[in-house]
């Protein structure tokens, strides 16, 4: 049956069940319904090597039992016996339940942000035409330099998602967001000497993909490592380009979870009002940001969103919350409970997290570091970051600068700090702010001058 129909059928079982003695709850009952379909090609040599295209729905259940436990259950199949199931298991999973936290069923809001987040010219294009976009995005990396010997890897991606939240207080909302991507890693070889470059982008405007633009990108990655040698070890005035300032804020995004705060996993609890940062920063949480699938008009509860600073000029302003830390904390909720996937249950995670860029480029930054290191890649995030204490230890490349201009390719380095210092040490933000690929939340960053580094090299 549909979705629609299911829904009534759910929660007109639900109301059915409900009576003295019974724990069932109508206004406690919230459905999240998700349905999508995804595409991924991958070439290599002007073949197709990989091919992937999925379509899926999910709907998951909780309940706010009358105990104030809440249970959740999920199903693929949408029939007559899974309401039913739906119902008993989310009781089930509520008799389970140990924590004494209070939870919450929102009833909706009055008004809710209109974001044009789903383009209908992605959907016109072909799975032919994709295919043709994944081959020419190879064979224009390879066209870049003769030393661009080998592409190891390139796709073309997309999908198309629909997200419902429905409950028996009242909230009714959905959202629909789809997604053209791409991504391409070239190999340059002069001598014995090999490095690889890897680029990727993502868009909702079908209009904006330059993908001679992505192979420049990857191929001059590729080709700007070679010859690289090992820098002395030492400390550095440091310049971490865009997108290693947006891998950093992506692992340690946790660090402003209220709920990871109130575990003890975060050293920012109650420090809302202090100066955690450098007076130049600025690090928002835009869930309106035009062209990423991580923004929504509504979050995981059903709560409309809201565009914030989360540090404004160096101060933290606040933490990102749901109904449950916001309740522990005796503050409102900032409209970050986050449900990944339909059968999940609710957390707390940013929309469009990054820090505020300013005006200057890549070059007028590296203008600004004069002396010192331009960080443009790093390796190995999940075993030399802590994302609790905000130490990390990662093997990284980049150049030498002297100057104010670029000298020669760094590798084999290691640069070691703590993001909780890191803040504190920005000495300028510049204006070249770039994103990741977006999954539930989406990380950006412009280039940031930092202050100091440990290096561990030669």
């Amino acid at each position: 049956m549909d979705r629609n129909e299911f829904v009534k059928r759910l929660f007109d079982r639900v109301s059915s069940r409900e009576g003295e003695g019974s724990a069932v709850s109508l206004k406690g009952s919230e459905v999240c319904y998700e349905e999508g379909s995804s595409f991924e090609v991958q070439v290599k040599d002007g073949e197709i090597i990989g091919y992937n295209v999925s379509d899926s729905i999910g709907l998951g259940f909780r309940m706010l039992t009358k105990a104030g436990r809440m249970g959740y259950a999920s199903t693929q199949i949408l029939d007559e016996a899974a309401v039913d199931q739906l119902v008993d298991g989310a009781l089930e999973n509520a008799a389970l339940v140990e924590s004494e936290d209070q939870q919450f069923i929102w009833k909706g809001d009055e008004k809710y942000p209109e974001l044009k987040l789903f383009n209908p010219a992605l959907e016109e294009i072909t799975p032919a035409q994709k295919i043709e976009m994944a081959k020419e995005l190879e064979r224009l990396t390879l066209a870049q330099d003769e030393r661009i010997q080998q592409v190891e890897d390139c796709a073309i991606f997309s999908s198309s998602d629909l997200r419902a939240l429905q409950n028996g207080s009242g909230l009714d909302v959905s959202m629909r967001v789809n997604l053209l991507g791409g991504y391409v890693a070239a190999v340059a070889r002069d001598g014995e000497q090999v490095n690889a470059g890897v680029k990727m982008f993502f868009t909702t405007k079908p209009e904006e993909v330059d993908l001679e633009k992505v192979a420049k990108a990857a191929a001059r990655e590729a080709l700007d490592g070679l010859n690289a040698e090992q820098a002395p070890s030492g400390q550095y005035r440091v310049l971490l380009r865009s997108d290693v300032a947006a891998t950093l804020l992506a692992t340690f995004w946790g660090v402003f979870s209220a709920d990871n705060a109130q575990r003890g996993m975060s050293r920012l609890a109650g420090r809302e009002g202090e100066a955690i940062a450098s007076a130049c920063v600025t690090l928002m949480d835009d869930p309106h940001r035009a062209g990423s699938a991580a923004s929504a008009p509504f979050d995981g509860e059903g709560v409309a969103t809201v565009r914030k600073a989360v540090i404004e000029g160096g101060t933290l302003t606040t933490l990102l919350h749901n109904f449950k830390t916001a309740k522990k904390q005796g503050v409102k909720t900032t409209a970050n409970a986050s449900r990944p996937g339909y059968a999940a249950p609710v957390g707390v995670a940013p929309t469009n997290f990054y820090f505020k860029p300013a005006e200057a480029d890549l070059d007028g930054m590296i203008r600004a570091l004069g002396d010192g290191l331009l960080i443009t890649n790093l390796q190995g995030m999940h075993a030399g970051a802590n994302p609790i204490t905000g130490d990390f230890s990662l093997a990284a490349k980049g150049f030498m600068v002297r100057g104010g201009a670029r000298a020669e390719a760094v590798a084999q380095i290691t640069i070691a700090g703590n993001f909780y210092e890191l803040l504190q040490d920005v000495e300028a933000v510049g204006g070249d702010l770039e994103f990741l690929a977006p999954g539930a939340s989406c990380f950006g960053s412009p280039s940031l001058l930092v202050k100091k580094l440990s290096v561990a090299g030669k």
